[in-house]
């Protein structure tokens, strides 16, 4: 894809700072918005993140040739207006063999590379409070199995005594999914006391519901138990020693120009670039357990490779190798803790093991890892940005899982052999994108569903003038009653006329 001329660099610009000027003015008058700036563990400006090292496909077992499909299927998605741009890695034995962008960070806007910034939503789950909660057990300062009110007292009455941490990781909780703190509080204070707050609705363990809120009650656990806020925790003991120096909660505003925007007109009254796109996760300031993480695809390259190293990258060690095991295997369901696991459908594809865990983020993000094969696959995209396509969610599911398709069919190497390549890929259907999805007529079948209308069409005219026949004789036979009644009212009352005149002649007398 070619890159923007001037004008279109300009005119992303000048797009840009009106961006900024909306957002500010915005945040002067909203109430929740004017939060004070968090303090950025860092100091200086930080080289940007290379991510993984590239290596051809062949080096590793792949096929150049297979791999082509993913830059299709992401061309695809765009050109059908679910997303204006998106970045992917594809990693295998600790290598890059796909790491580009695709198309731009607005419709026309500035060209994306694998350094755009994205607003990763609840990848922040695994990436960000799963992580922080897997350092705290590894330093043997958080049990899995207690009850949450041990580490947060708040936490606590009734059925809520018996909810574990646990509980929490594999969404069984009791917890519903969310609530609106966006329209209830008042200031991120008041936003966490109601997370605290909210009553659980089921026995701790007996159902499973993913919860925004029960992420968010991980992450007071994590603050609790480590004494940090998240943000600084997650950047002193797991992005910072990673290299990952495009991971941020709130990222500052120098950040801007390359961090692709979301939603155009959200409840929050102007335009997003640069602040979180969840209005829960902004109730609570910024910083969330469920959402709140910005990052790039050439940092989260590193994060997942890290997982596949058992807990090591570049000879730094942020989490045990047994731990990362722990964590990544099923532990109720299809759920991990933190993470879930693939079941050959959905946003992993049809073909990775059920050892491959990974997650989603509502913006239009995904992250799978899958072990056996040594291999990640990850998709950052905003395709809650003024999407032109009728369903721009159908999109980015079959984009999804056709990236995680296409990367595991790319293996050569593998002990089974070599799958078969599909005629073709989900994207190449697009299915339900902009129309409801139908099966291919032919001259027979139209002719069939001609006949079948006319058919129908004339037993409809036959069903109408049947029923307008009843119709036409039941006014009939009403209107003969009526008559017959007027009849017999108008002899009844001659009958009477001389009894009448025979009893006023008697009263006479």
């Amino acid at each position: 894809m070619s890159r923007p001329s001037v004008a279109v660099l300009t005119a992303a610009l000048g797009a840009t700072l009106a961006f900024a000027s909306a957002a500010t003015e915005a945040r002067a008058a909203h109430p929740v918005a004017a939060l004070p700036d968090a303090t950025r563990t860092r100091t200086g400006a930080l080289a940007l993140s290379e991510g993984l090292p590239f290596r051809s496909p062949t080096a590793v077992g792949m096929s150049a040739e297979r791999l082509a499909a993913v830059d299709r299927v992401v061309l695809r998605g765009i050109s059908a207006g679910g997303f204006p741009g998106a970045s992917v890695v594809v990693g295998r034995k600790g290598y890059a063999v796909v790491k580009r962008g695709y198309g731009a960070l607005t419709w026309g806007g500035a060209a994306v590379d694998e350094n755009t910034i994205y607003d990763v939503a609840s990848l922040t789950k695994v990436v960000g409070t799963t992580a922080a909660i897997m350092v705290l057990y590894d330093e043997g300062k958080l049990d899995l199995d207690a009850p949450v009110r041990d580490y947060l007292p708040a936490f606590s009455g009734g059925a809520k005594d018996r909810v574990t941490v646990r509980h929490l990781l594999t969404h069984r909780s009791g917890l519903p999914a969310g609530r609106e703190l966006w329209r209830s509080a008042s200031s991120p204070a008041e936003a966490r006391r109601q997370v605290l707050e909210t009553p659980i609705y089921c026995s701790p363990g007996a159902c499973f519901e993913y919860s925004d809120l029960g992420a968010d009650v991980l992450g007071f656990v994590a603050e609790a138990v480590s004494g940090q806020r998240l943000d600084v925790l997650l950047d002193e003991r797991v992005f910072r020693p990673l290299g990952m120096n495009d991971t941020y909660f709130r990222p500052p505003a120098s950040l801007r120009a390359r961090i692709a925007p979301t939603e155009i007109a959200p409840p929050r009254g102007y335009p997003i670039r640069g602040e979180v796109h969840d209005e829960n996760a902004f109730a609570l300031g910024g910083v969330a357990g469920h959402a709140g993480l910005f990052s790039t695809a050439a940092d989260l390259s590193i994060y997942a490779q890290m997982l596949l190293n058992g807990g090591e990258y570049a000879g730094v060690r942020v989490i045990a190798d047994s731990t990362v095991r722990l964590f990544t295997a099923r532990a109720a369901g299809t759920r991990a803790l933190g993470w879930d696991t693939c079941n050959q459908k959905g946003s992993c594809g049809s073909l990775m093991g059920a050892n491959a865990f990974g997650h989603t983020g509502f913006t239009g993000t995904s992250l799978w890892v899958d072990p056996e094969r040594d291999m990640f696959v990850l998709l950052l995209t905003n395709r809650v940005h003024a999407a032109r396509a009728l369903r721009p969610a159908k999109v980015i599911a079959d984009v999804r899982a056709d990236l995680a398709d296409a990367a595991e069919l790319a293996v050569l190497d593998d002990p089974m052999g070599a799958r078969a390549m599909p005629a073709a890929f989900r994207a190449d259907e697009a299915a339900g994108w902009n129309r409801p999805a139908r099966a291919a007529r032919s001259a027979r079948g139209k002719s069939v569903r001609g006949k079948a209308r006319s058919s129908a069409s004339a037993k409809k005219k036959a069903s109408a003038k049947k029923t307008t026949s009843k119709k036409s004789a039941a006014k009939k036979a009403t209107t003969a009653r009526k008559s017959s009644s007027k009849a017999s009212a108008s002899k009844k009352a001659v009958a009477k006329k001389p009894a009448a005149k025979k009893s006023a002649a008697r009263s006479r007398k």
